[in-house]
């Protein structure tokens, strides 16, 4: 998706890896480096720096205060701040040109701090999530070029079956050349996805469960059998 918003505006593509940035400073002169019409792109954000939400990190740096052990690579790790990305992204250098486009990628959008998702600074987020109809639908007619009557049988499945689009696409193109056993294939492998998933639910319906029994038979037992039950438990 990237490469092709690149094409398609022809701009140029900075991949940015945060981790081997030592300072705020140094973010800022790759920043100015950068050229106009440009897409800036920082994938797994979640991953390179600590970004999470500032509320949840204080109760982690009141224990940390508790049993103080720092990291003897601390001081060669990257000193980026959070405050420093957020002026990356829209403060006074990032103004300093023209037409530039800022991607991050994370599979935990709900990690990462409030004001780096805000509007006017994220102003677009897209989930990309399991393969839809419509989807299928153009990836049906890259591939296959057909209108099937089997696609209502496949619009049901995909509502239960959970499959990305790579492996739609891979089961379209192990009969390319025959429409009607492509299709076939799929539906097979959307069904046994649809058994997976359910097995998934089932198993969490079970735990879940098995977690409310074990409250209520803690709540009658003494504090001596409790530490027991834990440990055995553990």
């Amino acid at each position: 998706m990237i490469a092709d918003i690149a094409n398609f505006l022809e701009y140029d593509i900075y991949d940015l890896e945060l981790t081997g940035v030592k300072s705020n400073t140094e973010l800022r002169k790759l920043l100015i480096g950068t050229t106009n019409k440009s897409v800036i792109v920082i994938e797994d954000i979640d991953c390179s720096l600590d970004l999470t939400d500032r509320k949840k990190k204080v109760k982690k740096e009141s224990k940390e205060e508790q049993n103080p052990a720092k990291d003897e690579k601390e001081s060669e790790e990257s000193q980026v701040t959070l405050s420093g990305v957020l002026n990356f992204t829209d403060g006074l250098w990032s103004c300093c040109g023209s037409e530039r486009i800022f991607i991050f990628t994370t599979n935990h959008v709900d990690r990462l701090d409030p004001a780096l998702l805000r509007s006017g600074r994220m102003d677009k987020h897209i989930h990309l999530s399991f393969c839809t109809f419509p989807a299928f639908k153009v990836l049906s007619r890259n591939y296959l070029d057909v209108d099937h009557h089997l696609f209502d049988q496949i619009e049901v499945l995909m509502k239960e079956g959970q499959m990305t689009p790579a492996d739609v696409t891979e089961q379209l193109m192990k009969a390319s050349d025959d429409p009607s056993t492509a299709l076939e294939k799929l539906i097979q492998a959307l069904r046994q996805a649809m058994e997976k998933a359910a097995v998934k639910n089932e198993i969490s319906r079970e735990t879940e469960s098995v977690l409310e029994d074990n409250i209520v038979a803690e709540e009658s037992l003494p504090v001596a059998a409790i530490s027991t039950y834990f440990h055995a438990a553990v």
